[in-house]
């Protein structure tokens, strides 16, 4: 065996332990990247299993370690080493925005734990109050998703229904985002985003239409205690304190919760408004 080791490397394939030498990476590791298809060996013994490499591989095994440090998943590494090195950039750019994105979220959500287990909790000043709104024909999007993925779907989807909704006798109402169950960033719901409608018959055949993406509901008649924010405080995690101080007034009246919270986005030019606009209300419905 050390003599067809030998052999090989002076032929230009390296052993198992040479490569892992020169690319920083375990024996272990590089097994585990062969089975992942992310660093296949050039040689392997059809008997002992024994793994060569070829000298250029070091750099890709090198890229691969690097990528590691970031914390990328292993999944999504296999994506960027097969891409040319712009794309592979590019990609790699997104990745690392969305994890500051993230990152800045988990600090936010930090901070606002710390005070509220020290009882330091600053909650904003928030004025309750209560609407009764009247029964609405609905076109909505469902989907099972993490808060991560909020700031770009909901927007999405409102637009699409919003579209829709112009072809079934207009928008009626203020469009909305209910949640049926928690998002987080383990938790995905699911979120339904809601367009109100004048025209119930048009926006059937609508749906009857698009039945894979969307639905037609009869949103009932309720009152809803909420709270107006800003879109500064729209974002993770200070909405949190917006529902936390619904969810508090509405046991401080003796009431009850009557169905999923919503957050109702009645600023049409989202884009343009700026951080101090109030552009939502937080709103839980009430009985």
């Amino acid at each position: 065996m050390e003599d067809l080791t030998e052999l090989l490397s002076t032929g230009g394939l390296l052993t198992i332990g040479e490569f892992a030498a020169r690319s920083r990476l375990s024996p272990k590791a590089l097994r585990l990247y062969d089975r992942l298809d992310l660093l296949a060996p050039a040689r392997v013994d059809a008997v002992t299993g024994y793994r060569w490499y070829r000298p250029d591989q070091v750099e890709r095994a090198r890229l691969v370690a690097l990528l590691r440090q970031l914390d990328m998943p292993l999944a999504r590494i296999a994506e960027v080493v097969v891409l040319p090195g712009p794309r592979a950039a590019d990609v790699l750019a997104g990745y690392w925005a969305e994890r500051e994105e993230r990152h800045a979220t988990q600090s936010a959500v930090a901070a606002h734990l710390r005070d509220r287990l020290s009882g330091r909790r600053k909650s904003p000043m928030y004025e309750i109050k209560t609407v009764d709104v009247g029964e609405q024909a609905v076109l909505t999007e469902r989907r099972h998703l993490l808060a991560t993925e909020l700031p770009r779907w909901i927007p999405a989807a409102l637009d699409r229904l919003t579209g829709a909704a112009e072809r079934c006798g207009g928008v009626a109402g203020t469009p909305f985002v209910a949640y049926h169950a928690e998002v987080s960033l383990d938790s995905d719901g699911p979120a339904e985003t809601c367009v109100p409608v004048g025209d119930v018959r048009a926006a059937e055949a609508y749906a009857a239409e698009n039945h894979r993406t969307t639905a037609l509901r009869i949103e009932p008649a309720q009152r809803l205690a909420y709270v107006r924010v800003t879109k500064a405080q729209v974002a993770h995690p200070q909405i949190l304190s917006a529902f936390e101080a619904v969810e508090e007034w509405i046991a401080e009246q003796g009431l009850t919760i009557a169905g999923p919270c919503r957050e109702l986005y009645f600023e049409v030019d989202w884009d343009g408004a700026g951080p101090s606009d109030e552009v939502c209300d937080v709103a839980f419905p009430i009985r």
